[in-house]
């Protein structure tokens, strides 16, 4: 199936579909939690509840403990499965260019006015996305193949204000790592480079329970 054959809408939601989420059942984990950066190195306890809503414990460091929490809060949204036309019903698609590396452009219309996505081998290789007053661009260069959706596994982010275009904070560059826990995949480690720090922040989340083991 080529993107000529298929509306932009239908190539759109192939790969949206196609993105690694957990399922109704997902009943939470708890974890060992160790965060890195340069010489600080600080251990705690996580979960992530049923509901989604993430907890760190046993850190002192508020800085460090914000930073753990965004961390899962951050993932865990990304994991919840919500339905095609309850998230993107009311917007409209229509192609955009292709690059070189033949990943196919997606434009947005409606509610979305303004967002663009890059699609490649049924995957959303690049966002660009209006998000609480400024735009957010993400490259993904590479994904973890589950069986049950893909995962990004190395990807940048940088963030722009929409008015003026100026880049707001520096680039950040991601590397993710998951582990199979009974049925679902789970954050192992991530680990982020940014322009304007010397040394990576580093979290990694051993131990991983689900709730109902």
């Amino acid at each position: 199936m080529t993107a000529t054959q298929v509306s932009a809408r239908e190539l759109f939601r192939s790969a949206y579909e196609n993105r690694y989420t957990w399922d109704a059942n997902f009943p939470g984990y708890t974890a060992d939690v160790t965060y890195e950066n340069g010489d600080t190195v600080v251990t705690g306890k996580a979960k992530v509840g049923a509901d989604m809503k993430a907890e760190v414990h046993d850190v002192e460091d508020d800085t460090v403990q914000k930073a753990i929490h965004g961390q899962l809060w951050e993932t865990a949204i990304h994991r919840v499965r919500r339905e095609f036309e309850s998230v993107h019903g009311e917007n409209t698609f229509s192609y955009g260019d292709r690059d070189d590396s033949g990943a196919v452009g997606i434009n947005i219309g409606g509610k979305g006015e303004g967002d663009r996505y890059q699609l490649r081998d049924n995957e959303v290789c690049m966002v660009h996305r209006h998000i609480h007053g400024v735009v957010v661009t993400i490259h993904t260069q590479s994904s973890h193949k589950t069986g049950e959706g893909y995962l990004s596994h190395r990807y940048d982010s940088v963030y722009h204000d929409p008015k003026t275009g100026e880049q707001k904070g520096a680039k950040s560059d991601f590397e993710d790592e998951y582990t199979q826990v009974g049925d679902y995949w789970i954050l192992s480690k991530r680990t982020i480079h940014s322009a304007d720090r010397d040394t990576p922040e580093v979290f990694t989340f051993s131990n991983i329970q689900l709730l109902n083991a």
